[in-house]
């Protein structure tokens, strides 16, 4: 806080209308002396000065006080910068950005998560309560970040994780290796659709590769040399193309449903590999009270709908960032996400029932040209997101190591890069369940933070304020965020075990 007292001394010493007090004031003293002592020594004169400068001074000095303590407080005996009260982004747009955020390449593991359960269409109906209860429980704690945010003045996360839990050393380590881990199972799940998709890509062109060799050329041909640039700002507006990709999947699996080309006698019913036809039993909506299995498609929700390292970005910039407008924005956008995740789970489950893949663009015919547009977009979608993710990945690894700034050279930042992504690829080239990559990542970092971080955030924050300020309503909401958060974690311990034993 040394750098804003300096800020504020400097840009904030006396206002125009005080130094003008100030000169009057001066001026006015000046006649009276003049008038009252014009046989005075000059020493009597700069005697008066140099009070009336020091009285400047003093002026001056306790303004800028006056203003420095208007832009910070002290809280939990910590300094932070109070905030403005939002930024220029609409409802309008902080829905759509966080829409975009939310729908990505988790949707599309989706409908394998009511395979693991069941086989009838009718297990559509828990699928649904599952899906619509995460979206509340996930858009809740996205609200009560942004509400942390607002008790303790902070803008991101690391600010309000240092603002309520402090800076210490375990917690910071706790913290980079989830920071590091998160975006690297994002990569690690790029790789293993990107590896599907372009094996399904040549088939399509009468090329026969193997997924291994698919995956070693997208990697070396395209990941590498983008994960090697140093400035990403040109892949932003592919940004775009990403989300006209999924919307695109959404739409093609409804037409493909409501048509019967892959229902029995249709064009494409028995145009793929055996494990990937349609297959369909009596193991309906009851089997999600009896299968414990069902936790596998919650785990896989927990991924499909984390963004919240992302609240505190979207509570800043929001225009006139009440608690009441952020709520709305985030109804309406989880509302929206869980939307479209029911219709992927529909349209993919009712098509292909228990076959359904951990990447249900496998279930497609390679010879559907809908499906082969579908796995293009999304293709070239990822690659372009994939560096971005990256980077996250590896400023997370450097900073676990404690590599200093000047040691990120251009050579050594290479040789990271090289090394982390190997280990993402041959870990790729090995496990082919997304399936289990996302059950696994949602019930583990998923639960971490979703469930863990803003609770306990949120309980520290609480605390930290006046007793005054702590009403009955606030101690009831602390005690349900932290049984919510028990809650969760059971869900994602059973559900990551649900998911590998299978």
């Amino acid at each position: 806080m040394s750098g804003l007292a300096e800020n504020n001394n400097k840009d904030y010493g006396a206002t125009s209308d005080e130094q003008e007090v100030c000169w009057n004031e001066e001026a006015g003293r000046a006649s009276l002396l003049n008038n009252s002592s014009n046989g005075s020594s000059s020493n009597r004169r700069n005697s008066v000065r140099e009070s009336i400068l020091i009285m400047r001074q003093s002026i001056r000095e306790s303004t800028a006080n006056l203003v420095r303590s208007s832009i910070t407080l002290s809280f939990g005996g910590r300094q932070c910068s109070v905030r403005s009260t939002g930024g220029t982004a609409t409802i309008a747009t902080e829905f759509f950005n966080l829409v975009k955020n939310l729908v990505g390449a988790g949707m599309l593991a989706i409908p394998n998560g009511v395979a693991a359960f069941a086989d009838a269409p009718s297990a559509l109906l828990p699928g649904a309560f599952f899906t619509f209860l995460m979206g509340a429980i996930f858009g809740y704690y996205f609200t009560l970040i942004g509400r942390t945010c607002r008790l303790t003045h902070t803008a991101t996360y690391r600010e309000v994780w240092e603002q309520t839990m402090g800076d210490g050393q375990s917690l910071a380590i706790i913290v980079s290796l989830v920071n590091m881990t998160k975006p690297a199972l994002g990569n690690l799940a790029y790789s293993m659709i990107l590896a599907d998709t372009f094996r399904s890509l040549f088939a399509a062109v009468q090329v026969e590769v193997s997924r291994t060799m698919s995956l070693l050329l997208i990697t070396f041909l395209g990941l590498l040399p983008l994960c090697l640039l140093k400035n990403l700002s040109v892949l932003a507006p592919t940004s775009m193309l990403g989300v006209f990709g999924f919307a695109a999947t959404t739409v093609v699996m409804g037409i493909r449903y409501f048509d019967g080309s892959y229902a029995e006698g249709g064009k494409f019913a028995t145009d793929m590999e055996e494990k990937y036809q349609p297959v369909f039993g009596n193991q309906g909506a009851s089997a999600a009270w009896t299968n414990p299995k069902v936790l596998v498609l919650v785990c896989m929700l927990f991924e499909a709908f984390v963004a919240h390292y992302n609240a505190p970005r979207f509570y800043t910039e929001l225009k006139n960032n009440t608690v009441q407008r952020y709520a709305l924005m985030t109804t309406y956008s989880f509302g929206a996400s869980s939307l479209i995740y029911f219709l992927v789970m529909v349209f993919g489950f009712l098509t292909f029932g228990k076959a359904c893949d951990g990447y249900i663009l496998n279930n497609y015919s390679n010879n559907d040209p809908m499906a082969t547009f579908c796995r293009l977009c999304v293709a070239m979608a990822l690659v372009c997101t994939y560096p971005i993710v990256f980077v996250g990945v590896r400023d997370a690894f450097l900073d676990l190591c404690k590599i200093p700034m000047e040691k990120h050279t251009s050579t050594n930042l290479n040789i990271v890069s090289v090394f982390l992504l190997t280990i993402i690829t041959a870990i790729a080239a090995s496990i082919t369940d997304l399936g289990l990559v996302n059950a696994v990542g949602g019930g583990t970092l998923g639960t971490i933070v979703v469930f863990v971080f803003p609770a306990i955030m949120f309980r520290a924050a609480v605390e930290q304020q006046h007793p005054d300020d702590i009403d009955d309503g606030s101690l009831w909401e602390v005690n349900f965020a932290i049984a919510l958060m028990w809650f969760g974690i059971i869900l994602g311990i059973v559900g990551v075990y649900m998911a590998v034993t299978e």
